[in-house]
């Protein structure tokens, strides 16, 4: 890990941190919530010893990364503002591109907006879906899963940061980490995350030292930038609408865990498998369902994961 470099880059009106390691075809990962850079520290070891540059940033809002204050700036146009900027600020023209979680979100928007930077996507836990021009994706939500649903609890500014306040981060961490419950999360109203149980028995992939190194980062910057991301849906869907019916137009493989939660959403088997992803993504060239694995794979199944990206990357 200590050949890990760590820099900070201005890009798009903010400071943001990236760790690297590696020379050679950049590769540039995208962490989801509640995650940092550290969250890919296994690929960077194991892709840049195989000839690539790895570039992990903190997001806008995350660990060393610049967080405004304003919700309105979390928008996946200033999310990918920065990104494009952060390759600018490199003289990097084109990347490989690999994303989990929001950070999937986030990719499949990249390559909506920027085909024209990204090689290849390696994207795991959250499918493409396009958008429906019919439905508010908050809307959505809220009549499948009910207003209890962790989603819609997010929405209010300063509700679920008072909720996170209330546990232990570290607890937290864990208890985010390790879930293997498909089902969909719901926190009721007047409770808030003070109903969770403890943690399962620490799992071998997630050391004490891991889960002190992301609650220290949380401890300092709390969590307000990355549900940030969560209260933009709805903005996202307005601000994309230019966007409605354009496919996916690079390479790329879809990874996801059997036990993930984002599999067992209504609809998305259905979707991923029987046509509508390939539809949607023509240039799909495989999608991977990991048995036994939830929802945060790329830390759970490191090796296996690393595998994945290079197996395909290496075809470009």
């Amino acid at each position: 890990m200590e050949k890990i470099e760590h820099i900070t880059v201005f890009t798009n009106g903010i400071n943001m941190h990236i760790a690297s390691i590696g020379t050679g075809p950049e590769i540039l990962f995208l962490h989801g919530f509640p995650e940092l850079w550290y969250s890919w520290r296994h690929q960077l070891l194991s892709l840049s010893s195989l000839g690539y540059r790895c570039i992990a940033p903190d997001l806008r809002g995350y660990g060393d990364t610049d967080a405004p204050q304003s919700v309105n700036q979390y928008t996946v146009l200033h999310i990918v503002g920065d990104l494009v900027g952060l390759l600018d600020s490199l003289g990097i023209q084109q990347v490989f591109l690999v994303g989990h979680d929001w950070g999937a979100f986030i990719a499949w928007y990249f390559c909506i907006f920027r085909p024209d930077r990204i090689k290849a996507l390696v994207n795991t836990s959250v499918a493409f879906m396009p958008r429906n021009p019919q439905v508010k994706p908050l809307d959505g939500l809220r009549s499948m899963f009910g207003d209890d649903y962790y989603i819609c609890q997010f929405q209010k500014p300063g509700k679920a940061e008072e909720d996170f306040a209330q546990v232990n981060t570290a607890k937290l961490i864990k208890l985010l980490f390790t879930s293997r419950d498909p089902r969909p999360p719901h926190f009721l109203k007047e409770v808030g995350l003070k109903a969770l149980q403890d943690p399962p028995s620490q799992q071998s992939w997630l050391t004490e030292e891991d889960v002190n190194f992301y609650a220290s980062k949380f401890n300092q910057k709390g969590f307000r930038g990355g549900l940030n991301y969560y209260r933009n849906i709805n903005m996202n869907w307005e601000l994309a609408a230019a966007w409605t019916g354009v496919q996916i137009k690079v390479p790329v493989k879809f990874i996801i865990g059997d036990l993930d939660l984002t599999y067992h959403f209504p609809g998305i088997k259905e979707y991923i498998h029987n046509g509508g992803f390939k539809k949607d993504v023509p240039l799909l060239h495989d999608v991977v369902v990991m048995e036994g694995v939830a929802h945060f794979l790329n830390q759970e199944k490191p090796e296996e994961v690393s595998k994945h990206i290079y197996d395909f990357i290496k075809k470009f």
